[in-house]
């Protein structure tokens, strides 16, 4: 996956759609990100515009197409240069490039407005370590800005807290609970990243926050990253896990070389959103002749087993949609960590439950899991494979197959949602894989063929039982 799609500007999960005014701080590969990043988004625009407003390595100009030296804002040209320009001031004479100061910032902006070009911006710097945490004066982050990108290289897990690690390793130890020289855990990392003198500090309120978990170049600092993600999560509305290296510049020798990120050398390996399980409970049982929600499933009400199945997950919410016998639904629920969803129109049937799951989730969800109240045989792994697959590839239809046939439960991606709601009658999300918008699909195969089998009579539910009692 590129980093623009897990980021959501590219591909078949983008949502947004304007050209993003976006700043990178922390530590672990910033500046690799970010031109990474501006060479992907070169593909859908002309031109791309980065800057920094703190300093450049100088060195690190050849990693744009065009760089363009800018003393004040009238040494703007009036018409954007194509491919990814770099703005910044003049070299120092220390091998650093100056960042430009905001009144030049602010016209650069007017450009990239006027041109509709993304714009963005290195706020602040890390003298090449893996982790950092922001001085007093940083990070001189633009209030326009819409997205923050956060960097924290995982190589720094497990070293000591030194210089030789940890840029102001002072700061990062009074934030993490440390000593110098005590070794960096992962929850001292998170501890960091969450707090508001940290990767928090100086994001503008409005803007989204994105935490970029960078050098997982190991099975070992993959799975630490993805568990970091995960635990960051409500602090920030998305968590990246990568690996980013950049060629050597090529072509035009250091200064003038160009960004080409290939496949071999960009790897995400997977974007972490808030992700939604919706269990449809709020249907009269008319076939089955009696609540099937309330059933008797190993000494519980089956809507409390396959209630607790999916807090098994570990997602950040669990929905219920209730509608017929709503009162007996709520106390079989009582005590469980559980959101209740009342569906008014259930008597239209299934669709009517899925937009009633879907409304009000906040807006950084990235997925919606949807389970069924008869399907009390499916299991954690399904469900947390699921996910999985769904942060690996974000695509929209995330789905089990079995036996060759599609089957429940299934994963629709944050893009798919206005479709969802735009269903009527007695169906569900199953429409959207015959929609002519033609929606991408990731299957996971499955082995176990009971997620074929429907519970809608009495003798469905003495098979699910035999199986069980296996």
């Amino acid at each position: 996956m590129q980093l623009s799609q897990a980021l959501r500007f590219t591909g078949a999960g983008a949502v947004f759609t304007q050209p993003p005014r976006l700043a990178f701080v922390g530590a672990g590969g910033k500046t690799t990100a970010m031109f990474t990043l501006a060479s992907q988004l070169k593909q859908g625009y002309e031109s791309v515009f980065v800057t920094t407003t703190t300093h450049l390595g100088t060195a690190q100009s050849g990693l744009a197409d065009r760089h363009v030296i800018v003393e004040r804002s009238a040494d703007l040209p009036t018409t954007p240069p194509q491919g990814v320009v770099l703005f910044t001031g003049p070299e120092g004479g220390d091998g650093r490039l100056a960042g430009l100061d905001t009144k030049t910032l602010e016209s650069l902006l007017e450009l990239a407005d006027r041109h509709r070009i993304p714009l963005l911006i290195e706020a602040d710097g890390s003298r090449l370590r893996p982790l950092k945490a922001p001085a007093g004066h940083e990070p001189a982050m633009p209030g326009f800005v819409d997205t923050a990108v956060v960097v924290a290289g995982l190589s720094g897990l497990g070293k000591p807290l030194t210089e030789n690690w940890v840029h102001r390793p002072e700061f990062f130890g009074r934030l993490a609970g440390l000593d110098e020289g005590q070794q960096i855990t992962p929850p001292a990392l998170v501890q960091v990243l969450t707090h508001p003198q940290g990767g928090l500090k100086g994001i503008p309120a409005a803007a989204r926050r994105v935490l970029l978990l960078n050098q997982a170049d190991s099975d070992a600092l993959r799975e630490e990253g993805e568990q970091i993600a995960q635990m960051c999560l409500g602090d920030y509305a998305a968590a990246v896990v990568s690996a980013l290296t950049l060629p050597s510049p090529g072509g035009r020798g250091e200064k003038g070389g160009s960004l080409r990120a290939e496949r071999s050398n960009l790897i995400v390996s997977s974007i972490h959103e808030p992700t939604a399980i919706i269990l449809l409970a709020a249907g009269a049982s008319t076939r089955f002749g009696r609540p099937k929600q309330l059933i008797d499933w190993q000494g519980q009400p089956l809507v409390r087993h396959v209630a607790a199945l999916a807090l098994s997950a570990e997602v950040q919410r669990i929905r219920v949609v209730v509608g017929a016998y709503q009162a007996e639904v709520r106390q079989a629920l009582e005590g469980l960590p559980v959101e209740i969803v009342e569906n008014p129109d259930w008597r239209e049937g299934q669709a009517a439950s899925v937009r009633a799951g879907i409304q009000g989730l906040p807006m950084e969800t990235g997925g919606a899991l949807f389970m069924l109240v008869d399907q009390p045989q499916v299991p954690t792994s399904l469900l947390k494979s699921l996910v999985e697959l769904h942060a690996e590839r974000l695509t929209p239809l995330t789905a089990p197959l079995c036996q060759g046939r599609r089957a429940n439960p299934v994963l629709f991606d944050r893009t798919t949602f206005p479709d969802l709601l735009t269903l009527r009658g007695d169906t569900g999300g199953r429409q959207l894989f015959a929609s002519p918008r033609q929606y991408e699909v990731s299957w996971l195969p499955w082995e176990d063929e009971s997620l074929l089998w429907d519970m809608d009579t009495e003798e469905d539910y003495r098979r699910f039982i035999r199986k069980d009692n296996k």
